[in-house]
Protein backbone atom coordinates (compact mmCIF):
# COMPACT_ATOMS: atom_id res chain seq x y z
CA UNK A 1 0.00 0.00 0.00
CA UNK A 2 1.29 3.47 -0.92
CA UNK A 3 0.27 7.00 -0.06
CA UNK A 4 0.75 10.39 -1.70
CA UNK A 5 0.90 12.05 1.71
CA UNK A 6 3.71 11.74 4.26
CA UNK A 7 2.83 9.66 7.37
CA UNK A 8 2.90 11.48 10.70
CA UNK A 9 4.69 9.11 13.12
CA UNK A 10 4.86 11.50 16.06
CA UNK A 11 1.63 10.21 17.61
CA UNK A 12 2.74 6.60 17.12
CA UNK A 13 6.06 7.22 18.91
CA UNK A 14 4.25 8.93 21.76
CA UNK A 15 1.89 5.99 22.17
CA UNK A 16 4.82 3.54 22.14
CA UNK A 17 6.63 5.60 24.76
CA UNK A 18 3.58 5.69 27.00
CA UNK A 19 3.05 1.94 26.53
CA UNK A 20 6.69 1.18 27.39
CA UNK A 21 6.41 3.30 30.52
CA UNK A 22 3.24 1.46 31.50
CA UNK A 23 4.97 -1.88 30.94
CA UNK A 24 7.86 -0.78 33.12
CA UNK A 25 5.52 0.29 35.90
CA UNK A 26 3.54 -2.97 35.72
CA UNK A 27 6.76 -5.02 35.71
CA UNK A 28 7.99 -3.34 38.87
CA UNK A 29 4.62 -3.79 40.57
CA UNK A 30 4.57 -7.43 39.57
CA UNK A 31 8.05 -8.00 40.98
CA UNK A 32 6.93 -6.55 44.31
CA UNK A 33 3.99 -8.97 44.57
CA UNK A 34 5.45 -12.45 44.34
CA UNK A 35 3.27 -15.40 45.23
CA UNK A 36 4.81 -18.87 45.35
CA UNK A 37 3.63 -22.43 45.22
CA UNK A 38 5.96 -24.67 47.24
CA UNK A 39 6.84 -28.15 46.03
CA UNK A 40 6.78 -30.62 47.75
CA UNK A 41 5.01 -28.50 50.38
CA UNK A 42 5.15 -25.90 53.12
CA UNK A 43 5.97 -28.56 55.71
CA UNK A 44 9.19 -29.44 53.88
CA UNK A 45 10.18 -25.78 53.56
CA UNK A 46 9.72 -25.24 57.31
CA UNK A 47 11.63 -28.44 58.11
CA UNK A 48 14.57 -26.97 56.19
CA UNK A 49 14.29 -23.71 58.15
CA UNK A 50 12.85 -21.64 55.30
CA UNK A 51 10.69 -18.65 56.20
CA UNK A 52 9.14 -17.75 52.85
CA UNK A 53 7.13 -14.77 54.12
CA UNK A 54 10.31 -13.16 55.48
CA UNK A 55 11.51 -12.75 51.89
CA UNK A 56 8.46 -10.72 50.90
CA UNK A 57 6.78 -13.57 49.06
CA UNK A 58 3.41 -14.93 50.04
CA UNK A 59 2.31 -18.53 49.67
CA UNK A 60 -0.35 -18.85 46.97
CA UNK A 61 -3.56 -20.77 47.54
CA UNK A 62 -3.39 -22.46 44.13
CA UNK A 63 -1.38 -22.43 40.88
CA UNK A 64 -3.76 -19.73 39.61
CA UNK A 65 -2.67 -17.54 42.51
CA UNK A 66 1.08 -18.06 42.09
CA UNK A 67 3.76 -16.68 39.81
CA UNK A 68 6.72 -18.50 41.39
CA UNK A 69 7.17 -22.27 41.54
CA UNK A 70 9.45 -22.77 44.53
CA UNK A 71 11.10 -26.22 44.50
CA UNK A 72 12.68 -27.20 47.79
CA UNK A 73 15.31 -29.94 47.59
CA UNK A 74 15.50 -32.75 45.07
CA UNK A 75 12.29 -34.19 43.64
CA UNK A 76 11.44 -37.75 42.76
CA UNK A 77 10.42 -38.47 39.18
CA UNK A 78 6.76 -38.58 40.15
CA UNK A 79 6.97 -35.29 42.02
CA UNK A 80 8.78 -33.80 39.03
CA UNK A 81 5.75 -34.66 36.92
CA UNK A 82 3.50 -33.09 39.53
CA UNK A 83 5.60 -29.92 39.40
CA UNK A 84 5.20 -29.76 35.62
CA UNK A 85 1.42 -30.01 35.92
CA UNK A 86 1.37 -27.23 38.51
CA UNK A 87 3.64 -25.03 36.41
CA UNK A 88 1.39 -25.47 33.37
CA UNK A 89 -1.53 -24.04 35.38
CA UNK A 90 0.32 -20.91 36.53
CA UNK A 91 -0.43 -17.63 34.73
CA UNK A 92 2.34 -15.80 32.92
CA UNK A 93 4.80 -14.43 33.63
CA UNK A 94 5.71 -17.48 35.71
CA UNK A 95 9.08 -18.31 37.19
CA UNK A 96 10.97 -21.15 38.86
CA UNK A 97 13.25 -21.07 41.90
CA UNK A 98 15.13 -24.25 42.79
CA UNK A 99 16.76 -24.56 46.20
CA UNK A 100 19.26 -27.28 47.04
CA UNK A 101 18.63 -29.46 44.01
CA UNK A 102 18.46 -29.66 40.25
CA UNK A 103 15.58 -28.67 38.03
CA UNK A 104 13.40 -31.69 37.16
CA UNK A 105 13.67 -32.76 33.53
CA UNK A 106 9.92 -32.20 33.18
CA UNK A 107 10.36 -28.43 33.66
CA UNK A 108 12.22 -25.69 31.80
CA UNK A 109 15.45 -24.47 33.33
CA UNK A 110 15.18 -22.67 36.66
CA UNK A 111 15.15 -18.88 36.53
CA UNK A 112 17.13 -18.82 39.78
CA UNK A 113 18.98 -21.62 41.60
CA UNK A 114 20.40 -21.37 45.09
CA UNK A 115 21.39 -23.35 48.15
CA UNK A 116 19.00 -24.72 50.72
CA UNK A 117 19.09 -22.03 53.42
CA UNK A 118 17.19 -18.92 54.44
CA UNK A 119 20.04 -16.68 53.28
CA UNK A 120 20.14 -18.39 49.89
CA UNK A 121 16.37 -18.07 49.56
CA UNK A 122 16.45 -14.35 50.34
CA UNK A 123 19.20 -13.83 47.77
CA UNK A 124 17.32 -15.88 45.16
CA UNK A 125 14.13 -13.86 45.65
CA UNK A 126 16.09 -10.62 45.33
CA UNK A 127 17.65 -11.74 42.06
CA UNK A 128 14.28 -12.87 40.78
CA UNK A 129 12.64 -9.55 41.56
CA UNK A 130 15.32 -7.68 39.63
CA UNK A 131 14.98 -10.01 36.65
CA UNK A 132 11.19 -9.70 36.64
CA UNK A 133 11.30 -5.92 36.86
CA UNK A 134 13.49 -5.86 33.77
CA UNK A 135 11.99 -8.61 31.64
CA UNK A 136 8.43 -9.37 32.65
CA UNK A 137 7.20 -8.38 29.17
CA UNK A 138 9.95 -10.08 27.20
CA UNK A 139 8.65 -11.42 23.90
CA UNK A 140 11.01 -14.40 23.76
CA UNK A 141 8.96 -16.62 26.08
CA UNK A 142 8.09 -19.99 24.55
CA UNK A 143 5.10 -22.18 25.20
CA UNK A 144 5.73 -24.73 27.92
CA UNK A 145 5.30 -28.31 26.88
CA UNK A 146 6.17 -31.64 28.51
CA UNK A 147 5.29 -35.23 27.75
CA UNK A 148 3.49 -35.50 31.09
CA UNK A 149 0.91 -32.99 29.86
CA UNK A 150 -0.19 -35.11 26.92
CA UNK A 151 -2.82 -37.81 27.19
CA UNK A 152 -3.73 -40.48 24.66
CA UNK A 153 -7.42 -41.42 24.74
CA UNK A 154 -8.81 -44.79 23.77
CA UNK A 155 -12.34 -46.17 23.98
CA UNK A 156 -13.38 -49.35 25.77
CA UNK A 157 -16.64 -51.22 26.32
CA UNK A 158 -17.71 -51.15 29.99
CA UNK A 159 -19.11 -54.69 29.69
CA UNK A 160 -16.48 -56.18 27.39
CA UNK A 161 -13.07 -54.72 28.33
CA UNK A 162 -11.37 -56.65 25.54
CA UNK A 163 -13.11 -54.31 23.06
CA UNK A 164 -10.79 -51.30 22.69
CA UNK A 165 -10.98 -48.78 19.85
CA UNK A 166 -9.14 -45.61 18.90
CA UNK A 167 -12.37 -43.78 18.06
CA UNK A 168 -15.72 -43.40 19.88
CA UNK A 169 -18.49 -45.72 18.86
CA UNK A 170 -20.55 -48.73 19.97
CA UNK A 171 -19.50 -52.13 21.21
CA UNK A 172 -19.96 -54.76 18.46
CA UNK A 173 -20.89 -57.35 21.09
CA UNK A 174 -23.51 -55.58 23.21
CA UNK A 175 -24.14 -52.26 21.50
CA UNK A 176 -23.18 -50.10 24.48
CA UNK A 177 -21.42 -46.79 23.93
CA UNK A 178 -17.67 -47.11 24.31
CA UNK A 179 -16.20 -45.22 27.26
CA UNK A 180 -13.20 -42.90 26.98
CA UNK A 181 -10.15 -43.71 29.07
CA UNK A 182 -6.49 -42.89 29.03
CA UNK A 183 -4.36 -45.40 27.19
CA UNK A 184 -2.66 -47.88 29.47
CA UNK A 185 -5.34 -47.90 32.13
CA UNK A 186 -7.09 -51.05 33.24
CA UNK A 187 -10.61 -51.84 32.21
CA UNK A 188 -13.57 -50.47 34.17
CA UNK A 189 -14.79 -52.52 37.11
CA UNK A 190 -18.43 -53.42 36.66
CA UNK A 191 -19.08 -52.95 40.36
CA UNK A 192 -18.52 -49.23 39.94
CA UNK A 193 -19.97 -48.55 36.53
CA UNK A 194 -23.17 -46.60 36.13
CA UNK A 195 -23.67 -46.67 32.40
CA UNK A 196 -25.04 -43.27 31.45
CA UNK A 197 -24.26 -41.20 28.43
CA UNK A 198 -20.62 -40.29 28.14
CA UNK A 199 -19.55 -37.05 29.77
CA UNK A 200 -16.43 -35.49 28.39
CA UNK A 201 -14.29 -33.34 30.69
CA UNK A 202 -13.16 -30.01 29.37
CA UNK A 203 -9.39 -30.01 29.90
CA UNK A 204 -8.11 -26.49 30.17
CA UNK A 205 -4.68 -28.08 30.57
CA UNK A 206 -3.99 -31.64 29.50
CA UNK A 207 -2.51 -33.33 32.51
CA UNK A 208 -0.68 -36.57 33.08
CA UNK A 209 -2.88 -39.42 34.22
CA UNK A 210 -5.81 -37.67 35.80
CA UNK A 211 -4.04 -34.49 36.61
CA UNK A 212 -6.55 -31.91 35.45
CA UNK A 213 -8.58 -29.10 36.89
CA UNK A 214 -12.13 -29.99 37.75
CA UNK A 215 -14.28 -27.96 40.07
CA UNK A 216 -16.94 -29.82 42.01
CA UNK A 217 -19.08 -28.98 44.98
CA UNK A 218 -17.14 -31.42 47.15
CA UNK A 219 -13.69 -30.25 46.07
CA UNK A 220 -13.20 -26.64 46.96
CA UNK A 221 -10.29 -25.01 45.14
CA UNK A 222 -8.22 -28.10 44.43
CA UNK A 223 -6.17 -26.49 41.74
CA UNK A 224 -2.96 -26.94 43.72
CA UNK A 225 -3.51 -30.65 44.16
CA UNK A 226 -2.15 -31.30 40.67
CA UNK A 227 -3.92 -34.70 40.57
CA UNK A 228 -7.65 -34.57 39.91
CA UNK A 229 -8.64 -37.97 38.65
CA UNK A 230 -12.32 -37.66 39.43
CA UNK A 231 -14.06 -40.92 38.66
CA UNK A 232 -17.76 -40.36 38.24
CA UNK A 233 -19.94 -43.31 39.01
CA UNK A 234 -23.25 -42.03 37.72
CA UNK A 235 -23.84 -39.02 35.51
CA UNK A 236 -20.14 -38.85 34.72
CA UNK A 237 -18.72 -41.75 32.80
CA UNK A 238 -15.65 -43.67 33.98
CA UNK A 239 -12.47 -43.50 32.02
CA UNK A 240 -11.53 -47.12 32.44
CA UNK A 241 -10.09 -47.11 35.97
CA UNK A 242 -9.08 -50.31 37.65
CA UNK A 243 -11.04 -50.96 40.82
CA UNK A 244 -10.41 -54.65 40.96
CA UNK A 245 -9.04 -54.36 44.47
CA UNK A 246 -12.12 -52.67 45.87
CA UNK A 247 -14.86 -54.56 47.59
CA UNK A 248 -18.27 -53.07 46.96
CA UNK A 249 -20.70 -55.73 47.81
CA UNK A 250 -19.20 -58.37 45.53
CA UNK A 251 -21.56 -57.37 42.76
CA UNK A 252 -21.49 -60.01 40.03
CA UNK A 253 -22.91 -59.13 36.65
CA UNK A 254 -22.61 -62.70 35.52
CA UNK A 255 -25.84 -63.68 37.27
CA UNK A 256 -27.97 -60.92 35.76
CA UNK A 257 -30.45 -61.46 33.00
CA UNK A 258 -29.55 -58.79 30.49
CA UNK A 259 -32.45 -59.61 28.25
CA UNK A 260 -32.39 -60.04 24.53
CA UNK A 261 -30.88 -56.61 23.98
CA UNK A 262 -27.83 -57.39 26.09
CA UNK A 263 -28.36 -54.23 28.16
CA UNK A 264 -28.65 -54.13 31.98
CA UNK A 265 -31.21 -51.99 33.72
CA UNK A 266 -30.01 -49.27 36.13
CA UNK A 267 -31.75 -51.12 38.97
CA UNK A 268 -29.58 -54.16 38.26
CA UNK A 269 -26.43 -52.09 37.98
CA UNK A 270 -26.82 -50.22 41.27
CA UNK A 271 -28.81 -52.47 43.58
CA UNK A 272 -25.80 -53.97 45.43
CA UNK A 273 -23.67 -50.83 45.67
CA UNK A 274 -23.10 -49.29 49.14
CA UNK A 275 -25.28 -46.35 50.11
CA UNK A 276 -24.55 -43.13 51.98
CA UNK A 277 -25.40 -42.88 55.66
CA UNK A 278 -28.80 -41.44 54.70
CA UNK A 279 -29.49 -44.40 52.41
CA UNK A 280 -29.46 -42.33 49.21
CA UNK A 281 -27.47 -43.45 46.19
CA UNK A 282 -25.54 -40.50 44.78
CA UNK A 283 -22.83 -39.89 42.21
CA UNK A 284 -19.57 -41.56 43.09
CA UNK A 285 -16.45 -39.47 42.76
CA UNK A 286 -12.92 -40.69 43.26
CA UNK A 287 -11.00 -37.58 44.30
CA UNK A 288 -7.28 -37.37 45.01
CA UNK A 289 -6.05 -34.76 47.47
CA UNK A 290 -2.39 -33.95 47.06
CA UNK A 291 0.44 -34.51 46.66
CA UNK A 292 0.55 -30.71 47.06
CA UNK A 293 -2.44 -29.82 49.21
CA UNK A 294 -2.67 -27.40 52.17
CA UNK A 295 -3.05 -29.29 55.44
CA UNK A 296 -1.64 -32.59 54.15
CA UNK A 297 2.04 -33.54 53.98
CA UNK A 298 3.78 -32.70 50.73
CA UNK A 299 4.35 -35.83 48.66
CA UNK A 300 1.34 -37.69 50.09
CA UNK A 301 -1.49 -38.55 47.70
CA UNK A 302 -4.77 -39.27 49.43
CA UNK A 303 -7.47 -40.76 47.18
CA UNK A 304 -11.00 -40.71 48.57
CA UNK A 305 -14.11 -42.17 46.97
CA UNK A 306 -17.01 -39.83 47.74
CA UNK A 307 -20.69 -40.65 47.81
CA UNK A 308 -22.20 -37.22 48.23
CA UNK A 309 -20.40 -35.64 51.18
CA UNK A 310 -19.46 -38.99 52.67
CA UNK A 311 -16.36 -41.08 52.11
CA UNK A 312 -16.96 -44.69 51.15
CA UNK A 313 -13.29 -45.65 50.97
CA UNK A 314 -9.83 -44.18 50.74
CA UNK A 315 -6.19 -44.93 50.24
CA UNK A 316 -2.97 -43.01 50.86
CA UNK A 317 0.22 -43.44 48.86
CA UNK A 318 3.62 -41.79 48.95
CA UNK A 319 5.30 -40.30 45.90
CA UNK A 320 8.59 -39.70 47.73
CA UNK A 321 9.18 -42.69 50.03
CA UNK A 322 12.58 -44.28 50.62
CA UNK A 323 13.61 -47.81 49.71
CA UNK A 324 13.20 -50.20 52.62
CA UNK A 325 15.82 -52.68 51.49
CA UNK A 326 19.20 -52.58 49.82
CA UNK A 327 20.22 -56.18 49.40
CA UNK A 328 23.54 -57.17 47.86
CA UNK A 329 24.30 -53.65 46.70
CA UNK A 330 26.55 -53.66 43.65
CA UNK A 331 30.13 -52.64 44.33
CA UNK A 332 29.75 -49.59 42.10
CA UNK A 333 26.76 -48.47 44.20
CA UNK A 334 28.20 -49.17 47.63
CA UNK A 335 28.50 -46.20 49.95
CA UNK A 336 31.00 -45.72 52.72
CA UNK A 337 29.63 -45.15 56.20
CA UNK A 338 29.64 -41.35 56.08
CA UNK A 339 28.06 -41.25 52.63
CA UNK A 340 25.29 -43.60 53.72
CA UNK A 341 24.56 -41.42 56.74
CA UNK A 342 24.23 -38.39 54.49
CA UNK A 343 22.08 -40.29 52.01
CA UNK A 344 19.49 -41.54 54.50
CA UNK A 345 19.24 -38.33 56.53
CA UNK A 346 18.81 -36.27 53.35
CA UNK A 347 16.18 -38.68 52.03
CA UNK A 348 13.96 -37.97 55.06
CA UNK A 349 13.87 -34.16 55.38
CA UNK A 350 11.14 -34.12 58.06
CA UNK A 351 13.35 -36.01 60.55
CA UNK A 352 16.99 -35.92 59.36
CA UNK A 353 18.52 -35.92 62.86
CA UNK A 354 16.59 -39.04 63.91
CA UNK A 355 17.74 -41.02 60.90
CA UNK A 356 21.26 -39.73 61.12
CA UNK A 357 21.38 -41.02 64.67
CA UNK A 358 19.80 -44.30 63.60
CA UNK A 359 22.52 -44.96 61.02
CA UNK A 360 25.29 -43.94 63.41
CA UNK A 361 24.07 -46.39 66.04
CA UNK A 362 23.70 -49.27 63.55
CA UNK A 363 27.15 -48.72 62.03
CA UNK A 364 28.80 -48.38 65.42
CA UNK A 365 27.23 -51.63 66.54
CA UNK A 366 28.40 -53.32 63.34
CA UNK A 367 31.91 -52.11 64.18
CA UNK A 368 31.63 -53.62 67.66
CA UNK A 369 31.75 -50.28 69.51
CA UNK A 370 30.19 -49.90 72.93
CA UNK A 371 27.43 -47.36 73.62
CA UNK A 372 28.72 -43.81 73.33
CA UNK A 373 28.05 -42.64 76.89
CA UNK A 374 30.22 -39.55 76.45
CA UNK A 375 27.99 -38.15 73.70
CA UNK A 376 24.69 -39.68 74.81
CA UNK A 377 23.40 -36.43 76.30
CA UNK A 378 24.21 -34.38 73.20
CA UNK A 379 22.63 -36.96 70.91
CA UNK A 380 19.50 -37.17 73.06
CA UNK A 381 19.25 -33.37 73.12
CA UNK A 382 19.40 -33.18 69.32
CA UNK A 383 16.80 -35.93 69.00
CA UNK A 384 14.39 -34.29 71.45
CA UNK A 385 14.86 -30.88 69.86
CA UNK A 386 13.86 -32.38 66.52
CA UNK A 387 10.84 -33.97 68.19
CA UNK A 388 9.67 -30.57 69.44
CA UNK A 389 10.20 -28.96 66.02
CA UNK A 390 8.42 -31.84 64.27
CA UNK A 391 5.37 -31.65 66.54
CA UNK A 392 5.21 -27.90 65.97
CA UNK A 393 5.32 -28.54 62.23
CA UNK A 394 2.37 -30.88 62.64
CA UNK A 395 0.49 -28.18 64.58
CA UNK A 396 1.10 -25.77 61.71
CA UNK A 397 -0.41 -28.34 59.32
CA UNK A 398 -3.39 -28.78 61.64
CA UNK A 399 -3.91 -25.03 61.57
CA UNK A 400 -4.04 -25.11 57.76
CA UNK A 401 -6.64 -27.87 57.82
CA UNK A 402 -8.83 -26.14 60.39
CA UNK A 403 -8.42 -22.68 58.89
CA UNK A 404 -6.76 -21.38 62.08
CA UNK A 405 -4.31 -18.89 60.64
CA UNK A 406 -3.11 -17.92 64.11
CA UNK A 407 -2.15 -21.53 64.87
CA UNK A 408 -0.32 -21.99 61.59
CA UNK A 409 1.64 -18.77 62.04
CA UNK A 410 2.45 -19.30 65.70
CA UNK A 411 3.46 -22.96 65.38
CA UNK A 412 5.56 -22.28 62.26
CA UNK A 413 7.36 -19.38 63.97
CA UNK A 414 8.17 -21.52 66.99
CA UNK A 415 9.30 -24.38 64.77
CA UNK A 416 11.82 -22.14 63.02
CA UNK A 417 13.09 -20.89 66.38
CA UNK A 418 13.44 -24.38 67.84
CA UNK A 419 15.22 -26.07 64.89
CA UNK A 420 18.77 -25.06 65.81
CA UNK A 421 18.29 -23.53 69.25
CA UNK A 422 20.77 -24.36 72.00
CA UNK A 423 19.74 -25.49 75.45
CA UNK A 424 19.43 -21.97 76.87
CA UNK A 425 17.39 -20.75 73.92
CA UNK A 426 15.06 -23.71 74.24
CA UNK A 427 14.56 -22.95 77.91
CA UNK A 428 13.72 -19.36 76.97
CA UNK A 429 11.09 -20.64 74.52
CA UNK A 430 9.37 -22.79 77.13
CA UNK A 431 6.90 -20.07 78.23
CA UNK A 432 5.82 -19.48 74.62
CA UNK A 433 5.31 -23.21 74.08
CA UNK A 434 3.34 -23.46 77.29
CA UNK A 435 1.21 -20.50 76.27
CA UNK A 436 0.42 -22.18 72.96
CA UNK A 437 -0.75 -25.29 74.80
CA UNK A 438 -3.02 -23.23 77.03
CA UNK A 439 -4.53 -21.38 74.08
CA UNK A 440 -5.25 -24.65 72.28
CA UNK A 441 -7.06 -25.88 75.38
CA UNK A 442 -9.19 -22.74 75.42
CA UNK A 443 -9.86 -22.53 71.68
CA UNK A 444 -13.65 -22.58 71.16
CA UNK A 445 -15.03 -25.66 69.42
CA UNK A 446 -11.60 -27.24 68.92
CA UNK A 447 -12.42 -30.22 71.10
CA UNK A 448 -15.77 -30.78 69.41
CA UNK A 449 -14.02 -30.58 66.03
CA UNK A 450 -11.44 -33.25 66.88
CA UNK A 451 -13.12 -35.43 69.51
CA UNK A 452 -14.21 -38.75 67.99
CA UNK A 453 -12.53 -37.97 64.64
CA UNK A 454 -10.01 -40.52 63.39
CA UNK A 455 -10.92 -43.04 66.07
CA UNK A 456 -8.63 -46.04 65.76
CA UNK A 457 -10.31 -49.41 65.18
CA UNK A 458 -10.03 -51.81 68.11
CA UNK A 459 -8.12 -54.30 65.97
CA UNK A 460 -5.40 -51.80 64.98
CA UNK A 461 -1.89 -53.23 65.19
CA UNK A 462 1.65 -52.06 64.49
CA UNK A 463 1.03 -48.69 66.16
CA UNK A 464 4.06 -46.68 67.23
CA UNK A 465 4.99 -43.31 68.65
CA UNK A 466 2.34 -40.69 69.48
CA UNK A 467 -0.34 -42.65 67.61
CA UNK A 468 0.26 -45.69 69.83
CA UNK A 469 0.59 -43.71 73.05
CA UNK A 470 -2.61 -41.77 72.34
CA UNK A 471 -4.52 -45.01 71.71
CA UNK A 472 -4.85 -45.52 75.47
CA UNK A 473 -6.31 -42.01 75.89
CA UNK A 474 -9.16 -42.29 73.43
CA UNK A 475 -7.37 -43.03 70.16
CA UNK A 476 -8.85 -40.09 68.25
CA UNK A 477 -7.50 -36.86 66.76
CA UNK A 478 -8.12 -35.00 70.03
CA UNK A 479 -6.03 -37.52 71.98
CA UNK A 480 -3.22 -37.36 69.42
CA UNK A 481 -3.14 -33.56 69.69
CA UNK A 482 -2.65 -33.67 73.43
CA UNK A 483 -0.17 -36.52 73.25
CA UNK A 484 2.09 -34.44 71.02
CA UNK A 485 1.71 -31.40 73.27
CA UNK A 486 2.71 -33.56 76.25
CA UNK A 487 5.74 -34.84 74.34
CA UNK A 488 6.87 -31.28 73.64
CA UNK A 489 6.91 -30.62 77.37
CA UNK A 490 8.68 -33.92 78.14
CA UNK A 491 11.32 -33.25 75.47
CA UNK A 492 12.06 -29.84 76.99
CA UNK A 493 12.62 -31.49 80.38
CA UNK A 494 15.02 -34.05 78.84
CA UNK A 495 17.00 -31.32 77.12
CA UNK A 496 17.27 -29.25 80.30
CA UNK A 497 18.63 -32.24 82.24
CA UNK A 498 20.99 -33.42 79.48
CA UNK A 499 23.82 -32.06 77.43
CA UNK A 500 23.89 -29.36 74.79
CA UNK A 501 22.09 -30.64 71.65
CA UNK A 502 24.59 -31.55 68.96
CA UNK A 503 24.19 -33.21 65.59
CA UNK A 504 25.12 -36.93 65.90
CA UNK A 505 28.60 -37.64 64.53
CA UNK A 506 29.82 -41.12 63.65
CA UNK A 507 32.76 -42.34 65.68
CA UNK A 508 35.78 -43.71 63.84
CA UNK A 509 34.96 -47.24 62.72
CA UNK A 510 37.70 -47.78 60.15
CA UNK A 511 37.35 -50.37 57.39
CA UNK A 512 35.45 -52.86 59.50
CA UNK A 513 33.06 -55.61 58.47
CA UNK A 514 30.04 -56.82 60.43
CA UNK A 515 26.30 -56.48 60.96
CA UNK A 516 24.52 -54.00 63.18
CA UNK A 517 21.00 -53.13 64.28
CA UNK A 518 19.55 -50.03 65.91
CA UNK A 519 16.20 -48.55 66.93
CA UNK A 520 15.40 -44.86 67.42
CA UNK A 521 12.14 -43.36 68.62
CA UNK A 522 11.67 -40.73 65.91
CA UNK A 523 8.98 -38.01 66.23
CA UNK A 524 6.53 -40.35 64.50
CA UNK A 525 7.51 -43.57 66.23
CA UNK A 526 10.17 -46.24 66.28
CA UNK A 527 12.36 -46.72 63.24
CA UNK A 528 14.56 -49.80 62.95
CA UNK A 529 17.61 -50.28 60.79
CA UNK A 530 19.78 -53.33 60.24
CA UNK A 531 22.77 -53.22 57.93
CA UNK A 532 25.81 -55.15 56.81
CA UNK A 533 29.24 -53.57 56.46
CA UNK A 534 32.07 -54.87 54.33
CA UNK A 535 35.39 -53.05 54.69
CA UNK A 536 33.62 -49.92 55.93
CA UNK A 537 31.05 -49.87 53.12
CA UNK A 538 27.32 -50.57 53.39
CA UNK A 539 26.69 -53.82 51.57
CA UNK A 540 23.02 -54.24 52.45
CA UNK A 541 20.40 -52.72 54.75
CA UNK A 542 16.80 -53.07 55.85
CA UNK A 543 14.70 -50.17 57.15
CA UNK A 544 11.38 -50.31 58.99
CA UNK A 545 9.55 -47.09 59.90
CA UNK A 546 6.45 -46.09 61.84
CA UNK A 547 4.80 -44.36 58.89
CA UNK A 548 5.05 -47.51 56.79
CA UNK A 549 2.75 -49.09 59.37
CA UNK A 550 0.47 -46.12 60.01
CA UNK A 551 -0.35 -45.44 56.37
CA UNK A 552 -2.29 -48.70 56.40
CA UNK A 553 -4.72 -47.16 58.91
CA UNK A 554 -6.07 -44.68 56.36
CA UNK A 555 -8.76 -46.87 54.73
CA UNK A 556 -10.39 -47.69 58.07
CA UNK A 557 -10.15 -44.16 59.43
CA UNK A 558 -11.88 -42.51 56.45
CA UNK A 559 -14.55 -45.07 55.62
CA UNK A 560 -18.04 -43.75 56.40
CA UNK A 561 -16.76 -40.32 57.48
CA UNK A 562 -17.73 -36.89 56.22
CA UNK A 563 -15.11 -35.43 53.91
CA UNK A 564 -13.83 -32.83 56.40
CA UNK A 565 -13.54 -35.40 59.17
CA UNK A 566 -11.74 -37.83 56.87
CA UNK A 567 -9.10 -35.22 56.01
CA UNK A 568 -8.63 -34.38 59.70
CA UNK A 569 -8.33 -38.07 60.56
CA UNK A 570 -5.54 -38.60 58.04
CA UNK A 571 -3.81 -35.41 59.11
CA UNK A 572 -3.90 -36.46 62.77
CA UNK A 573 -1.69 -39.46 61.98
CA UNK A 574 1.18 -37.11 61.06
CA UNK A 575 2.23 -39.29 58.15
CA UNK A 576 5.60 -38.48 56.63
CA UNK A 577 5.57 -39.65 52.99
CA UNK A 578 9.37 -39.65 53.12
CA UNK A 579 9.23 -42.35 55.81
CA UNK A 580 6.87 -44.64 53.89
CA UNK A 581 9.21 -47.34 52.65
CA UNK A 582 8.78 -49.21 49.41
Amino acid sequence: MTSDHPINTTGSRQRQTRFAALQKWVSRAFARDLSCLIVPGQDVALAHGLNVSATGMRVGASPRDANVLLIVGGLSEKMGEVAAVLYAQMPRPRTIIVLGGTTPSSLPGADVSAGLSQEALADAVGRLKRALAEGAFATSAEDFDASVLHVKIEYVCPMHPEVVEDEPGSCPKCGMDLVAREAGESAPDHDHEHHHDEHQHDHEHQHHGHEHEHEHEHCHDHEDQSHHDHKHHSEHEHSGHDHSGHEHGGHDHGGHDHGASGFMSMIEVTKDLPRSADGLQMDWLEVPFGPVFPGLPGGLKLTLTLDGDGVTEGQATSLVGVTSEGENIEESEEMDAETFIGYLSAAIPLAPVSYRLLVCLAIEQAAGLEDDSANAGARTGALERERIASHLGWLAQLGRQLGFAWLTQRAATLQLQVREANRDSLAALEPALHKLTIRLGRTPLLKSRLKGVGLLPTDSFGLRGPVARAADEGGDAWARLWQRLAEISASLDLIKSGGEPELPVLRDVGDVSGTGEATVDTPRGEARLSLKLERGHVKSYELDTACSQHIGLVPKLVEGQELGDALLAVGSLDLSPWEVTS
